[in-house]
């Protein structure tokens, strides 16, 4: 068995690994939003606008995709939210996503843009549902 032939072995379980720290990362977004935990360096305020918006998603599409429960739709809904917030919240302040700190925002997108055709990976709910 070759090298790349043994490494595939493992495609399920690093794949897994990739959806549950970016589930965790984009759950500590919303509890930041929601709880104030982790202390944000300033205050949120009403979540009765977009950034209440931003922490349910946060909150609930991280839970899920934690879980791998409904990963598809719920990569594919986060993907195109990660997009929106980077056009609408960072890009008007630079260009540049290093100066307008929207690099998470696109990573976030093309992670779960990923995991939309990929799946959930191993350690998921959705391959009990099927």
């Amino acid at each position: 068995m070759t090298l790349s032939e043994r490494l595939s072995l493992w495609q399920p379980y690093a794949l897994a690994a990739l959806r549950i720290m970016t589930a965790l990362q984009f759950i500590e977004h919303g509890t930041q939003k929601f709880f104030d935990f982790p202390p944000a360096p300033q205050p949120f305020g009403n979540l009765e606008n977009l950034i209440g918006v931003a922490g349910v998603l946060e909150t609930i599409g991280g839970g899920l995709m934690l879980l791998g429960l409904f990963t598809r739709p719920t990569a594919f809904i986060l993907c195109g939210f990660m997009a929106v917030a980077y056009f609408m919240a960072h890009m008007p302040v630079n260009f540049w996503p290093v100066n307008n700190r929207g690099d998470a925002a696109i990573s976030f997108c093309f992670i779960y843009f990923y995991l939309f055709f990929a799946g959930p990976g191993a350690f998921a709910l959705d391959n009990w549902r099927r």
